[in-house]
C-alpha cells in the first residue's frame, strides 16, 4: 500500500504546487518513518502539512492600499488651475460682450442695404434713371457711417480682425455686389477693390475689405446682369446685351488668372460661367432676329437717312461685336 499512496501524494502535490520545495517533502518523509500511527490521523496530518505553503503564500502576496494610508490622503489643492479658468471665463464674457456690440452694427448694415436692393429692384423693370441711382446712393453714405462704427468696436481688441470676421463676412458681400452693380449702371466698368474700400471708409490698416470678400460681391453682381439684359431687350434697348456680354467675358478671363480653392468663391465663379451663357443666348436671339436692324431702320426714318445708308451704318456696328 505505500507505493500506492506514494504516487498518489507526489501527484497530488504536482497539480497543486509545480515547484515544490524541500520542505513540502518533509511531511511525506515524516509519515513514512512514522507506521504506528492511525490512517485517520495520517490523512489529517496529510492535508495540513500539505496545503500550509500555499496558504500562506497565498496571504504574503496579497496587497491591501490601506495599509499605506492612501486611502486617507488629504486632497490636493490647484490655486493655478483654478487662476486659469477664472481668466477663461473673463476672457469669454469680454468676447461676447463684444460680439453682441459688433452684431447689433452689422444688424443696421443688413437694415440698409436691404433698401439699397430695393431700390435697385427697380432698375430691371425699366430704364435707369439718375432718381433710382441717386436713391441707393444716399444709403451709401449711411453705410460708411455704420462701418465706422464697426471699425470703432473692433479697435478694441487689435489683431483679432479675422476671430470677428465671420459676424459681418455676408452682408459686407452683398454691400459689394450692390455698389459693384451701381457702378457699373453709371460707367459701364468694374468697380475696383481700392474704390469699393474708399467709398465704405475701410481703408485702414485695421479694419480693410477682404479681398475674398471683394471677390465674393462680385460675382454677386454678375448674377445680377442676365436679368437686366433681359428686361433691358425688352424696354427696347437691344444693343445693352453686347455691352453686358462683352463685361463679363472680360471678367470671366480675370477671374481665370485666380488659382481658386475648391471653397465657396470657387463655387460663386463657377457660376458666372452660366450667366456668361445666358448674356450670350440673349445677344444671339437679338442678333439673329436681326432686333438691331429694326432699330436703326426706326431711327433712319426718323432723321430721313437713305435705306443703302441705313444698311451701311448697321454693317459697322455689327462688325465691333
Amino acid at each position: 500500500m505505500r507505493p500506492a499512496f506514494r504516487n498518489v501524494y507526489f501527484n497530488l502535490s504536482r497539480s497543486l504546487n509545480p515547484n515544490p520545495s524541500k520542505l513540502s517533502l518533509l511531511p511525506l518523509f515524516s509519515l513514512t518513518s512514522s507506521t504506528s500511527l492511525p490512517p485517520t490521523f495520517l490523512t489529517f496530518r496529510l492535508t495540513t502539512e500539505t496545503f500550509r505553503p500555499l496558504s500562506q503564500t497565498r496571504t504574503c502576496c496579497s496587497y491591501s492600499p490601506m495599509a499605506d494610508g492612501e486611502a486617507h490622503a488629504p486632497p490636493t489643492s490647484f490655486p493655478s488651475l483654478e487662476k486659469q479658468f477664472e481668466d477663461f471665463r473673463v476672457q469669454l464674457e469680454d468676447s461676447g460682450s463684444l460680439r453682441e456690440r459688433i452684431r447689433a452694427v452689422v444688424m443696421e448694415i443688413e437694415s440698409t442695404t436691404r433698401l439699397i436692393h430695393a431700390n435697385l429692384l427697380l432698375v430691371h423693370q425699366s430704364r435707369p434713371t439718375p432718381e433710382l441711382l441717386e436713391k441707393a446712393k444716399a444709403q451709401v453714405g449711411v453705410l460708411k457711417e455704420q462701418y465706422n462704427r464697426l471699425a470703432v468696436v473692433l479697435s478694441e481688441c487689435p489683431g483679432q480682425y479675422y476671430r470677428y470676421h465671420g459676424d459681418w463676412r455676408s452682408e459686407t458681400q452683398t454691400v459689394v455686389s450692390l455698389i459693384a452693380f451701381m457702378h457699373w449702371l453709371e460707367t459701364g466698368t468694374l468697380l475696383m477693390h481700392s474704390e469699393a474700400e474708399e467709398m465704405l471708409g475701410l481703408n485702414n490698416s485695421e479694419f480693410g475689405l477682404d479681398i475674398e470678400d471683394y471677390l465674393v460681391g462680385i460675382c454677386f453682381m454678375s448674377n445680377e446682369l442676365p436679368r437686366y439684359v433681359v428686361n433691358q431687350v425688352t424696354a427696347g434697348d437691344y444693343d445693352c446685351p453686347r455691352k453686358v456680354l462683352k463685361f463679363l467675358t472680360d471678367l470671366h478671363a480675370a477671374f481665370r488668372m485666380l488659382n481658386l480653392r475648391n471653397d465657396f468663391l470657387r463655387k460663386k465663379f463657377d457660376g458666372m460661367k452660366y450667366d456668361l451663357k445666358r448674356v450670350e443666348e440673349v445677344h444671339y436671339d437679338v442678333k439673329i432676329r436681326g432686333f438691331r436692324f429694326r432699330t436703326f431702320a426706326r431711327i433712319s426714318l426718323t432723321i430721313s437717312l437713305s435705306p443703302s445708308l441705313t444698311r451701311r451704318l448697321f454693317e459697322l456696328t455689327d462688325r465691333r461685336v
